[in-house]
């Protein structure tokens, strides 16, 4: 039998030295594992206690924004033109589709609840997930007692007691305050919206939008338990909640009395705008634009019917046609031609033009007519304009040179905004010199195009703000601030007329004639001295019915005028009949009301004039700044 050794003999598993050999490595085993289970217990209750408290934390609680109450907008006397009042906001808690629609089907008969405006609150529960999701944002007292009293408000519904914004004027102040609704996507991921957050409400348009940040105030908050769904099971003590910071007023320079009065005299079923300035200072009395909407209508939120109906209505209701709509200012831009003349001395104020008038003029080629088929005849300055006559200011025009008009335009500031203290202000357009027309038209400016300039049409689009600043100067020393809303603002000048004052009171004998003897004179005002201009712009959407203008100032006989008042009136045909006594009504107005003299009732707030109006005229191009011929 051959020898082995012993030692490499492979023993028994069962031997006893290999079970204990075995057991000894799994109590290691176990104790390393127990050590490391130990370690990490100790690591996640001890060391890291505080980060994984506050981790679960912030999962198990929700921090709910209280709305802070936005602060008072008021005029230059004090009325309250936007407020904040105390209101019911209907919210439904997150959750299944099926759960939610469940929930407001048991409320949508009380608050008149439609299966489109329920779909919606669906779908924004689908994104919200863990807050309540708005329903209703101003309910009515008569819904808040049903919901109440009835107990029809069942377990997953919430009614809380929220801030409301409110216009006491309603439609009469629309476009000048603008409206306030919940913050978008969009505006959340601008940098200008740093620190707010989604289902915060802002100003959306108009005075709210400029003045946002002094108005809002800041947010306050509360903390709510949610389960492991989001869902909610408890609030948390009163103490625990930090109350909102209520928003700052403002206060501005408009009379609220005559804004609603110029609301309830602009011209029924008509479409323009009224812009009622202090001359010099800059100061908006006034600014009123028609079609109007109720803006109660969009405060916190709006349906997609109504959304859709003014985004649709061929009235264009959202437009604030006083400071974003531009029309070719015609007539009343023949002031800016008539100062150039005196200030060159192309012209003197007595003497008539060598060619008189008989209906119209030939120059380079190209017959222009005057807005009298059978002319004026010999005409000084101050006759063609008290007249308007077309005849007189083709010649100025060609004696002045298109260039001429065109950088004197252009400094006046007839190319660029006002400057005015709302979003969105449209610039206007005006030529800046005959390489202008080659880079915007794509042709050069043929010599007879002098005569369109000349006269306030071909290329020349102006907002109603801009020239109301334009007759603010004229109306003052010459020159004018920037247009603000704001009360005890101090903007720089804006418009400087640079002219004499010889200059200046020659224009201003002109405008005087206008009402006396011209083509305004069936607006003169009896208590007060009424002077402007009357003006009658091409219209490309309909040529047989232009837009009307009258531009001009008043103020107590033998002292300097008060208030400047201009209005386009679209479709208006003549500026004389179809805005002059628009602007003569609120000239008459204001100054009757300034001096303690009885003035109209206003009519109570309403919403007759909201949205679509009967006028069934064709549409005009707001921006109407193709150049051509506009026989007047």
């Amino acid at each position: 039998m051959p020898f082995v050794e012993r030692s490499l003999v492979p023993q028994s598993p069962f031997h006893p030295h290999a079970v204990r050999k075995r057991a000894f490595k799994a109590v290691v085993g176990v104790a390393l594992m127990l050590g490391s289970l130990g370690a990490a217990f100790f690591r996640t209750q001890i060391v890291r206690n505080s980060e994984f408290e506050l981790e679960a934390d912030d999962n198990r609680f929700r921090v709910i924004p209280i709305p802070a109450p936005r602060g008072t907008v008021t005029d230059r006397n004090g009325k309250v033109i936007a407020e904040t009042v105390a209101g019911y906001t209907l919210s439904v808690e997150p959750g299944p589709p099926d759960s939610v629609r469940a929930r407001l089907r048991r409320v949508a008969g009380v608050v008149r609840l439609d299966s489109a405006a329920m779909e919606e609150v669906v779908e924004r529960s689908r994104q919200i997930r863990t807050e309540p999701v708005p329903v209703l944002s101003n309910l009515s007292f008569e819904q808040v007692s049903r919901l109440e009293e009835r107990g029809q408000r069942p377990p997953g519904v919430l009614m809380e007691a929220r801030p409301i914004r409110r216009y006491p004027a309603g439609a009469a102040v629309a476009h000048l305050v603008g409206w306030v609704a919940e913050i978008s996507d969009r505006e959340l991921d601008d940098p200008q919206w740093v620190g707010f957050r989604s289902g915060q409400h802002i100003g959306k348009s108009g005075v709210e939008r400029s003045y946002e940040r002094s108005l809002a105030g800041k947010p306050g908050s509360r903390y709510v338990e949610v389960n492991s769904r989001g869902q909610l099971v408890r609030p948390f003590a009163q103490q625990m909640s930090q109350a909102p910071t209520p928003g700052g007023d403002v206060k501005l320079t408009i009379d609220l009395d005559l804004q609603r009065y110029a609301h309830q005299v602009f011209p029924q079923g008509k479409r323009g705008a009224i812009v009622a300035m202090v001359p010099s200072t800059g100061e908006i009395l006034a600014m009123y634009s028609a079609p109007t909407f109720d803006p109660n209508l969009l405060v916190g939120g709006i349906t997609r019917s109504v959304w859709s109906q003014l985004n649709t209505d061929p009235g264009r209701p959202l437009i604030n046609r006083a400071a974003n709509g531009t029309y070719p200012p015609a007539s009343t831009w023949k002031l800016v031609t008539a100062m150039l003349g005196l200030e060159r001395r192309v012209i003197a104020p007595e003497k008539a033009m060598p060619i008189a008038c008989s209906g119209g003029m030939s120059y380079a080629g190209r017959y222009s007519r005057c807005d009298r088929r059978e002319g004026h005849g010999p005409q000084n300055m101050i006759q063609a304009i008290a007249n308007s006559c077309n005849v007189y200011f083709y010649q100025l025009g060609i004696a002045l040179t298109l260039q001429t008009l065109a950088e004197e335009g252009t400094r006046l500031g007839f190319g660029r905004r006002t400057g005015v203290d709302l979003p969105g202000e449209a610039s206007g357009t005006f030529p800046t010199g005959r390489p202008w027309y080659v880079k915007r038209f794509g042709w050069r400016a043929p010599p007879s195009e002098v005569m369109n300039v000349a006269i306030g049409q071909g290329p020349n689009s102006q907002t109603p703000l801009r020239m109301a600043a334009f007759f603010s100067a004229i109306a003052g020393n010459g020159t004018a601030r920037a247009p603000h809303l704001r009360m005890g603002a101090q903007p720089p000048v804006e418009t400087d007329l640079r002219v004499q004052p010889s200059t200046l009171a020659t224009v201003r004998l002109g405008l005087d004639r206008v009402v006396e003897q011209g083509t305004a004179r069936a607006v003169a005002l009896g208590r007060w001295k009424l002077s402007g201009k009357t003006g009658t712009a091409q219209n490309s959407a309909d040529p047989k019915k232009p837009h009307a203008w009258f531009t001009g100032y008043a103020g107590p006989r033998g002292r300097d005028p008060e208030i400047v008042v201009a209005v386009l009136v679209e479709f208006g045909e003549h500026g004389g009949s179809g805005a002059g006594p628009t602007a003569a009504a609120i000239a008459n107005y204001y100054l009757n009301k300034k001096h303690g003299f009885p003035t109209p009732r206003l009519v109570a707030a309403e919403t007759a004039r909201v949205g679509a109006l009967l006028d069934t005229s064709p549409q005009p191009a707001i921006r109407d700044t193709a150049p051509g011929p506009r026989p007047e």
